[in-house]
């Protein structure tokens, strides 16, 4: 099996395990999937970790598979590819990546599907597909333009450089930068932290923000409303008022609860 899920505190951990940089293969791209619906089910997950190994998050597609394809298999390919990474970046719950060592092509791709990338100090990112003749395919010429701008975007698409961390944070593409051996601790502290939130209302901002980005400011500004008052049906909205009023502000723990 080339992708496992555990699960502790809340945290559904998604490890890449496909030595020794992660490539991105079908059956690696199709575990991904199956995985984003079984995180997005399972009540017992409430935010979700993403990562790799010391070498790589991952270091891209496998180019000896996706070399044997023609057009007609590559269309495929690609748009197996593409759901896959969508139905990562929709799990309608905080989704963190830990990226350690090479984030490359899909492995860059992946990380964009995250809400919070953490790198270490010495990870590389970049999208090298253009020394390939090609462009990125499974969401990158998207989603890195949206998280970083287009013209930060065309750089590293045009010319397919890697970025050091350093870089990656000063242009948004990373959250966070920390020694290597600290990425997973903390990313995974993130994780848990969320996972005692309100689950609900977690969602309702996750789909708010990305659904805003998607469209106009009138119709994502209805998004938002829309998700607001509905928040007041659920029990959580009504026990952290009651914790507001009756314990003071961010007393409110929502998970474990009694």
């Amino acid at each position: 099996m080339t992708v496992h899920l555990d699960v502790a505190d809340g945290v559904g951990t998604i490890r890449l395990d496909r030595p020794p940089l992660n490539a991105l293969d079908i059956a690696t791209q199709d575990r991904l999937r199956d995985l984003a619906g079984e995180v997005t089910g399972r009540d017992d997950v409430r935010a979700v970790l993403i990562h790799g190994n010391e070498k790589a998050f991952a270091a891209g597609a496998d180019i000896r598979e996706m070399r044997e394809l023609d057009h007609e298999g590559m269309v495929a390919r690609s748009r197996g590819l593409q759901d896959a990474f969508t139905a990562i970046a929709r799990v309608p719950k905080p989704v963190i990546a830990a990226i350690t060592g090479y984030a490359l092509g899909g492995g860059c791709e992946l990380a964009l599907c995250a809400d919070v990338r953490y790198a270490a100090e010495d990870a590389r990112l970049g999208q090298p597909e253009i020394l390939l003749g090609l462009i990125p395919g499974a969401g990158g010429t998207q989603r890195l333009a949206r998280l970083v701008g287009p013209s930060r975007a065309k750089d590293l698409i045009f010319t397919g450089r890697q970025v050091t961390a350093a870089e990656a944070l000063a242009i948004g593409l990373v959250d966070r930068v920390l020694p290597a051996d600290q990425v997973l601790a903390e990313a995974h502290a993130w994780a848990a932290r969320l996972a005692t939130g309100p689950a609900m209302a977690l969602r309702a901002a996750k789909e708010s923000v990305d659904g805003g980005l998607e469209t106009d400011l009138d119709t994502g500004l209805t998004i938002e409303r829309t998700w607001f008052a509905g928040l007041f049906a659920t029990r959580d909205r009504e026990y952290g008022m009651r914790s507001f009023v009756e314990e003071g502000p961010g007393k409110a723990t929502f998970w474990p609860r009694d």
